[in-house]
């Protein structure tokens, strides 16, 4: 959550007075107003919203719920002759991809540059996860000369003056002595090379996440045109981040030109597009969802409401994302859309018509107490997402070909987990500077195709309960203990035989059994499982199906 302070006195210049209807607008909105005060507005904005992390977009939003805006449209005008980027294959190995636009037009005062840095800052903070997924420039046109190139340098021959710097510094130097520097230094920790934006008259631009030059990266009341740019480890999301911050200088009046990104090694394209996304819904599930009866003019009613467009193409229903909704990724989004503009107040209550005695569900009882007895033990729970990538399930199944893939993911995480224990070791490997040892357990659904054809999906779910200890001392003993005692908790017997598994060290692996029954495994991890994931201590892991235990 991020606090978005604006000055009310712009405020009101583009939504009218700040009644309170319009104060219940906005809470109902998705935004809770924390305060208003003679001078500003602070309201929440949760993650979901980046897009709204500016008063531009923001009072754009307002306006279209109120009825007082149609859904937003952009031009976006063809690159101009030299208007193109190249990208060095050097920066593959440092921050491999960018994106950019170019915005004219626009008329600079004190007020707006405050909103335009707000907004950059707050981006960096929360979207951006403090620079380390993008770092977010903005820079003067009339001081750059195109084309451009984002490319690569020495860290002590890279030499600039730093924004507000009273002299000039190596990259080197800019990390140890400027205050960002100095803030996010750690992430270009440990980088032969620094990356750089650099001008075609040999001037520097900025050095990615760290800072702007002060000749070529600051924005002054003059300023009447500007280009931007953003670098970062996800191409896409780069992409997403450059039409929120494209639609917040339209709304300033600012006329939109593409550029061309060379980039030999990410391939070439046009930035940005801020085109429409499609998207097929059916009016019919948005109702029984919410338990209303809107019929198709209502419903397109409420989505422009919320900024979205709607078109009904040969009988199918099509909602319209605009470019800078970031978070709407499947139609039940849509569901949240609709309600937020039809309105929570006017949803009926309705008491259902059936009489129970509520008790625990016996599987969630029993999960509890698996729960509480290794928190116990000192072990800490996890929560991972269900979905996760190929080379993840590659660095401990090796030979795993049956992927389960999602169509049209919106990130990288493109596949259904099939064991809960990479999880586990993910989560080792990204913590690998915390302090051992460490001890987590996690229980959640993973998915298998469904030979046997027995459900709609084709995939079968099923519970997984996954252990591991990382230390320098752990052993297969340690986690038998845990084991031992768990069982002891549930009231089961269970033996170990001999077992082979490529995953765990041969002789210290064994194969767990109730009432004869495999249920899982459980040993010392491979070193060359813990190879795969930079893991550097021994880790010792068991991985069983819940079903079992539950029934």
């Amino acid at each position: 959550m991020t606090i978005l302070t604006l000055n009310r006195k712009e405020l009101e210049k583009k939504v009218g007075k700040i009644t309170s209807e319009v104060e219940d607008k906005i809470t109902m909105m998705g935004t809770p107003i924390e305060e208003v005060t003679d001078d500003e507005v602070s309201v929440e904005v949760f993650p979901n919203r980046p897009d709204l992390l500016s008063l531009q977009n923001f009072a754009r939003a307002v306006n279209q719920i109120r009825g007082r805006t149609k859904v937003a449209s952009f031009k976006i005008n063809k690159p101009e002759k030299d208007y193109f980027v190249t990208v060095d294959k050097s920066v593959k190995g440092v921050r491999p991809f960018t994106a950019c636009a170019v915005v004219r037009g626009l008329k600079f005062d004190d007020e707006k540059i405050k909103s335009v840095i707000d907004m950059q800052e707050k981006l960096h903070g929360s979207y951006g996860r403090n620079r380390r997924k993008l770092a977010l420039g903005i820079y003067p046109l009339e001081e750059i000369t195109f084309p451009l190139k984002y490319t690569t340098g020495k860290p002590d021959e890279i030499k600039f003056l730093a924004l507000e710097a009273k002299r000039e510094m190596t990259g080197r130097q800019i990390l140890s002595q400027h205050p960002t520097g100095r803030e996010y230094g750690h992430l270009l920790k440990g980088c032969d090379l620094f990356p750089i934006y650099q001008d075609s008259a040999g001037e520097i631009l900025s050095m990615p996440p760290i800072t702007n030059s002060h000749k070529t990266g600051k924005i002054t009341e003059k300023t009447k045109e500007i280009f931007i740019e953003c670098s970062g480890f996800s191409k896409e999301y780069l992409r997403k981040t450059i039409k929120i911050v494209v639609s917040t200088f339209a709304e300033m009046g600012g006329k939109i030109y593409a550029m061309q990104v060379k980039d030999a090694k990410g391939g070439n394209f046009t930035s940005p597009n801020m085109d429409s996304e499609e998207m097929q819904f059916d009016i019919k599930n948005i109702n029984k969802n919410l338990g209303i009866e809107l019929n198709e003019k209502e419903i397109k009613k409420n989505l422009e409401k919320m900024g979205i467009g709607y078109e009904n193409k040969k009988g199918k229903s099509i909602a319209l994302i605009p470019a800078y909704r970031t978070d709407i990724l499947h139609w039940i989004d849509l569901v949240e859309e609709v309600a937020i503009a039809y309105g929570y107040d006017n949803f009926e209550p309705e008491i259902p018509e059936i009489s129970t005695i509520a008790e625990e569900d016996p599987a969630a009882k029993t999960k509890r107490v698996i729960g509480n007895a290794l928190a116990g033990l000192g072990l800490l729970e996890t929560s991972s997402f269900h979905l996760t990538t190929k080379k993840n399930i590659k660095r401990m199944h090796f030979d795993y070909n049956d992927f389960i893939e999602v169509e049209d993911s919106k990130t990288e995480r493109d596949v259904l987990r099939m064991d809960m224990l990479t999880n586990l070791l993910q989560i080792f490997s990204e913590n690998s500077n915390s302090q051992y040892p460490q001890k987590i357990f996690e229980m959640g659904k993973v998915f298998s195709k469904d030979t046997e054809n027995k459900t709609e999906t084709g995939i079968k779910e099923s519970e997984s309960l996954a252990i591991a200890l990382a230390d320098e001392k752990t052993n297969f003993t340690d986690l038998k203990m845990i084991l031992d005692y768990l069982f002891k908790m549930l009231d089961i017997e269970y033996t170990l035989e001999n077992a082979e598994n490529n995953n765990y060290i041969a002789g210290r692996v064994g194969k767990i059994l109730v009432d004869g029954k495999e249920i899982g495994f459980i040993g010392e991890v491979a070193p060359r499982v813990m190879s795969n994931w930079k893991i550097k201590v021994p880790i010792a892991a068991l991985e069983i199906d819940l079903g079992q235990l539950l029934n």
